[in-house]
């Protein structure tokens, strides 16, 4: 069972990575700071948030006595922080100046791995905070990261898919291609490992998106998995068998760290929330944990307390008390009409019932669209949801109008695909998918009338 114990909402952007030491929890976001709480209440710690980047903070993690803390940054430095305090050790600058988008500790705290957008990684020696080793991957910005248990070797992953390992001298030891599309994550679990082995084993489906995010459980008997589909997968490791989905994110889940220790999961997302989970150690068996995670995925299964979920993360809070006195689950929402809000629920506002009677619009198009399996063209790679105002933006990709512009309006100037520079801001409607999907949902429609949907 997995159940959520505290939800983290002060940071203003998205959350872009967790990490925990024995005692506290630590996120960073695009709001350029790092925030660390306290395991024992999750309140935020005196000195935190930690300032000192200037622009994004991409990833952070904690040393394995959890006395120092890493962040890095599109400003093209690494920040090493002292935990007791938040004073700043070292600002590491990556010697081409690039972005840094991932940094980790060895096992024993004697390096520093940060690797940067240009492909360039470089091992720092923690005691002299100098660069002690650098080197480069064939191609792509490196973005992942993750040391073997006895540090004598750790393996980076890049936008262009390649996995490499490097032996605690940054000699190559091996470099392999691992997906199309490019890496976005990497973890090393606790059992043992010899070193420069690479081996496929298995292939865990379960998201109908990228996954973003993956981490080991302290024991390595639990994978996480997080996706742009807004769902934390939780496997088995040594079946492959799904054991938990967690569906509480509105937003891309970005980041999945376990503490060491202890069964405790914290997710993040670009919702801009930091959820935290307590595990239970009594897993499910496989099939019921695989038939009720499939419940899940479709609104007309959700409990009463996900459809109280649901109205709070759209701004509908005050009204919570209300649908659970009117017992409304996700089957009841989906039928609510007009006159059932004006008449049975005694909604009197009309801008209200408007705004409500919207979102459950929206969401019987995404219901009837998990359980159909929407074409991936109609889906924006942005939100993963069925597009209403498709446009073709620079890169040559089609995206929700809203989602790409609210995309550039945060400056981001870069392709959500590539990750390379847009040459151009201009957004060209796409009327030939505009009609493809709207077509698509009429023959929909006409089949929910003979099959309840």
């Amino acid at each position: 069972m997995a159940t959520l114990i505290r939800t983290l909402t002060d940071h203003s952007d998205d959350v872009n990575c967790c990490a925990f030491s024995s005692s506290c929890l630590a996120t960073c976001s695009l709001d350029k700071t790092v925030r660390i709480y306290s395991l024992n209440d999750f309140t935020e710690l005196p000195y935190s948030p930690l300032k000192g980047h200037t622009y994004a903070v991409h990833c952070c993690c904690f040393s394995p006595s959890g006395h120092t803390l890493a962040s890095c940054s599109t400003d093209g430095a690494t920040i090493v922080w002292d935990t007791r305090d938040g004073r700043m050790l070292a600002v590491l600058e990556q010697p081409t100046g690039s972005p840094v988008r991932v940094c980790r500790f060895s096992p024993e705290s004697s390096y520093l791995v940060s690797g940067a957008a240009d492909g360039s990684v470089v091992l720092w020696n923690v005691h002299s905070m100098k660069c002690y080793r650098s080197g480069n991957v064939k191609d792509g910005s490196l973005v992942a990261c993750a040391f073997s248990p006895c540090g004598n070797f750790f393996v980076t992953g890049s936008s262009c898919g390649d996995l490499t390992i490097w032996d605690d001298k940054m000699r190559c030891l091996c470099n392999e291609k691992a997906h199309d599309l490019g890496v976005t994550c990497c973890d090393i679990s606790s059992h043992p490992v010899s070193g420069g082995e690479l081996r496929y084993k298995c292939t865990l489906s379960g998201h109908s998106a990228p996954v973003l995010a993956c981490a080991f459980s302290y024991d390595g008997q639990m994978l996480a998995s997080g996706s742009v589909d807004k769902y934390v997968i939780i496997y088995e490791t040594n079946t492959g068998n799904i054991l938990h989905t967690l569906s509480q994110h509105t937003r891309y889940v970005t980041a999945c760290a376990f503490a060491p220790h202890s069964l405790l999961l914290a997710t993040g997302s670009m919702d801009k929330a930091v959820h935290v989970w307590q595990l239970d150690n009594k897993q499910p068996c496989a099939g019921n944990a695989i038939e009720k995670d499939s419940k899940i995925r479709t609104a007309e299964n959700w409990s009463e307390d996900d459809v109280s979920a649901w109205l709070c993360a759209r701004g509908f809070a005050e009204l919570v008390g209300l649908f659970k006195a009117n017992n409304i689950d996700g089957k009841e929402l989906l039928n609510l009409t007009r006159e059932s809000l004006t008449n049975e629920l005694k909604i009197e506002s009309l801008g209200l019932r408007s705004k409500i009677l919207q979102k459950i619009e929206e969401l019987r198009i995404k219901t009837v669209s998990v359980s159909v399996a929407v074409p991936d063209e109609f889906l924006c790679p942005i939100t993963r949801e069925l597009m209403k105002d498709p446009v073709i933006a620079a890169d040559g990709y089609s995206y929700e109008k809203e989602a790409i512009e609210n995309w550039i309006s945060n400056k981001r100037r870069s392709s959500p695909m590539t990750n390379l520079p847009l040459p151009s801001l201009v957004l060209t409607p796409n009327r030939t998918l505009k009609m493809a999907i709207s077509r698509w949902l009429e023959t929909q429609q006409k089949c929910g009338e003979t099959t309840s949907f």
